[in-house]
């Protein structure tokens, strides 16, 4: 029987990276007519509607009260349809305030998922943020929804790891990694060479960074390493054929927030960046009015519309990511650059490693990742020398940059959409499974006595590499 999918999330047209993932998983999903009845999202709002189907509830984010009237409707049309409903509860701390309006400090997820389980909806939440050192409020929400739903998803196998381990001791079971999916995973879905023409950057190496922009993205760094590169790479002609284009708007809670104060600060920061450097720049609307050969530096001060986005991609030659935020479990940006197949430089944050490197520690300072899918560096000042050396490599080793293109887009076909939303399908099937099992194929013990596997397991993890597990003895010996 097929299931109704209910997401919980933010969704376009807010602007937001985790409601452009809703709605493109919501896409991916909507392909499964075999398995999947109807789509729906419950959209989590601070005055950006209207919106649209598959759109059919909306939370206002800061009234308590309109979480849980969108809790009973939920499960009131859940009751209604003939279908099993699954809930995909998107979590980001940032979306849950408490009933004070104190940002990051609520619990409307977890009563959420409590609710919808007692109710016998399956609910499974996608974290996509996993800190390393939560305090004792975001510690205790993660280790809760762990326990008032069917599962937590994960986008990165190094977030089970931590969600394991000492700090929060979820059980394994209750965790599933799931790839952030890709839009766009074929290099030659674009013609590169065509759409740079278009652009007015025929013949022209560039350098990007996209998306929302804001202090953690580490845009000041990445035009100080930028400014480097040009200064001690590059000649005068060079000069004239390379751009570094920074594309998309500042978050607009992040434009709002405190009367536009940090905003204002932002901004002098990167004019400050920018006179140091003594980078030639312009802010355009429409990349095709800038003159990119006359400056090294282009801002393309628009949203990022997906057709544009995808466009921004099939041009780039090197994607420079220098964010700032070491404990990022997922980024979209990155997905996509490699599903485009092409090279990343980024800052080692944990999906960043994942993806390039591997699961291995890397170490400091700059690394081609062990999978040759992009450059690895250190977050921050360090950083700035980094980018300029990674970027130095990549204009000038083509053969380099286009065996990381390869390799980067073998990565990407597994990261489809289609592949990522047909493994979560898998998955709930599994979970639904799981839950209808009838006991009674044997009988249920409950230890009274020790283990002897554990002793065997404790001994062995104590003993020395090359020694031996003594036999166990036992009374009876």
């Amino acid at each position: 029987m097929p299931f109704n999918v209910r997401i919980v999330s933010t969704y376009p047209p807010r602007r937001c990276g985790l409601g452009t993932f809703s709605r493109d998983l919501a896409n991916a999903l909507e392909h499964f007519t075999g398995e999947i009845g109807h789509i729906r999202v419950a959209a989590i709002d601070h005055g950006n509607g209207p919106y649209h189907i598959p759109v059919d509830l909306i939370i206002d984010q800061y009234n308590p009260v309109s979480w849980r009237y969108a809790t009973r409707d939920i499960i009131a049309r859940a009751k209604e349809s003939s279908n099993p409903t699954v809930v995909l509860l998107q979590h980001e701390y940032g979306l849950d305030p408490d009933e004070h309006g104190n940002d990051a400090r609520g619990r409307n997820f977890v009563e959420m998922a409590r609710a919808f389980r007692q109710q016998g909806l399956t609910t499974l939440v996608y974290l996509h943020t996993v800190l390393n050192e939560p305090d004792e409020h975001q510690r205790q929400v993660l280790i809760d929804l762990a326990q008032t739903s069917d599962g937590l998803i994960v986008t990165t196998e190094c977030a089970i790891d931590l969600l394991e381990g000492p700090v929060y001791r979820i059980d394994h079971a209750k965790l599933k990694h799931i790839d952030h999916g890709i839009r766009m995973w074929h290099p030659s879905q674009f013609d590169r060479l065509g759409i740079k023409t278009a652009f007015g950057l025929r013949d022209m190496f560039l350098a990007t960074t996209l998306g929302l922009l804001s202090p953690g993205k580490g845009i000041t760094y990445g035009i100080q390493a930028y400014g480097r590169f040009v200064t001690e790479s590059l000649t005068p002609a060079q000069r004239q054929r390379i751009v570094y284009l920074i594309a998309g708007q500042a978050h607009p809670d992040f434009v709002k927030a405190d009367r536009g104060a940090p905003y204002r600060e932002f901004t002098a920061q990167l004019d400050q960046s920018l006179h140091d450097t003594g980078l030639r720049w312009c802010r355009t609307q429409d990349l095709t009015q800038a003159d990119c050969h006359a400056h090294d530096v282009v801002f393309l001060d628009t949203f990022l519309e997906e057709h544009l986005l995808l466009k921004l991609y099939a041009a780039t030659n090197v994607m420079v990511l220098p964010y700032l935020n070491m404990e990022q479990m997922s980024s979209g940006i990155l997905a996509d650059t490699v599903g485009s197949g092409r090279a990343a430089i980024t800052t080692k944050f944990h999906y960043a490693v994942e993806l390039l490197h591997s699961n291995k520690p890397c170490p400091p300072g700059l690394v081609i990742g062990r999978y040759a899918r992009g450059i690895l560096v250190d977050p921050g000042p360090p950083g700035i020398e980094q980018i300029a050396q990674a970027l130095d490599y990549l204009a000038f080793n083509p053969d380099k940059r286009l065996k990381m293109e390869r390799q980067a887009h073998q990565r990407g076909h597994q990261m489809r959409w289609d592949n990522s939303a047909w493994a979560l399908i898998q998955h709930v099937e599994f979970v639904i499974d799981q839950k209808e099992i009838v006991k009674g194929r044997g009988p249920e013990f409950h230890r009274d006595k020790p283990s002897i596997y554990e002793r065997k397991s404790k001994t062995a993890a104590a003993m020395s590499p090359g020694e031996s597990i003594p036999p166990l003895t036992t009374d009876e010996d």
